[in-house]
């Protein structure tokens, strides 16, 4: 017999194969997201989860953060062709660090956006009101290229003196594939629903692309100092391990969508005189 846990993975791989094999939604963005380097670290659940407004999702009772510095480029919706991607351009194009960590909410699972550090400062204002987004403006120079063998980057908040900063170069003699099912690898980076809190309002969308094409990645964190700036997480949290991948292209983003909760039943009283 299956025990209560058992069954809720279950529901949670088949969660996650589903949104692999068929988008359940229609996008209203679409974009490609390259480059991308993903930095894990093992983190204490009880300090995340006091941190983190939605339950966390573990692995082998263990938490994690993620930090993915990506490129995002044309950025550009669904439906006006050649028009609306021309009125997107001036926010089709910006590099990310995103903060991230693993949750789940009513049997889906998805992650969880603890902090967003964006280039380019006109997509900023917009995070926050449409999807719920934490983004933040910041100074981001990345240095990704394969073709010399440099990946490295360093992430500053604008105006501000801490940095984040790494070098990475890739596992020698491993080829760009997808993540193997059922592993650690598959679990921090084949994720297809995003959960957000801004102002007590919680939201969630989905997104749809082919598996990421990555492998292992050495990484050398330099300096953690933006991270304080995060959460008290980083003072319990271990570097875990690396992945680097050359992108995924049209990715599907779809509406954000308001999570309600079901109101608390009032307990009445009823009082007879006697």
């Amino acid at each position: 017999m299956m025990n209560g846990s058992s069954r809720r993975s279950d529901v949670l791989r088949e969660t996650r194969r589903d949104n692999l094999l068929s988008p359940p939604f229609e996008p209203l963005f679409l974009g490609d997201w390259a480059h991308a380097l993903f930095i894990h670290y093992e983190v204490d659940a009880a300090v995340l989860q006091n941190e983190v407004p939605f339950e966390l999702d573990l692995w082998n009772g263990k938490a994690f953060v993620s930090l993915v510095a990506f490129s995002l480029r044309r950025l550009r919706p669904c439906s006006g062709g050649r028009l609306g991607e021309l009125l997107f351009k001036p926010i089709a194009s910006t590099r990310f660090l995103n903060v991230r960590t693993y949750v789940r909410h009513r049997n889906e699972s998805g992650i969880y956006f603890i902090a967003e550090f964006l280039s380019n400062p006109l997509c900023v204002p917009l995070g926050p009101p449409t999807f719920g987004l934490p983004y933040r403006f910041g100074r981001l120079v990345y240095r990704h290229s394969l073709e010399d063998g440099i990946i490295g980057g360093t992430a500053q908040v604008a105006g501000g003196s801490k940095l984040f900063s790494w070098q990475a170069a890739l596992a020698p003699y491993a080829e760009f594939q997808p993540c193997k099912g059922e592993t650690l690898d598959a679990f921090l980076l084949e994720r297809y629903t995003a959960f957000t809190c801004c102002r007590n309002k919680r939201r969630c969308f989905r997104i749809w692309h082919s598996p990421w094409p990555q492998r292992p990645a050495e990484v050398a964190v330099r300096n953690e100092g933006l991270l304080a700036t995060t959460g008290d997480w980083i003072n319990r949290a271990r570097f875990s391990g690396a992945n680097y991948s050359p992108g995924v292209s049209d990715v599907w983003m779809g509406r954000p969508e308001r999570i309600h909760y079901p109101e608390r039943k009032r307990r009445l009283r009823v009082f007879f005189d006697v």
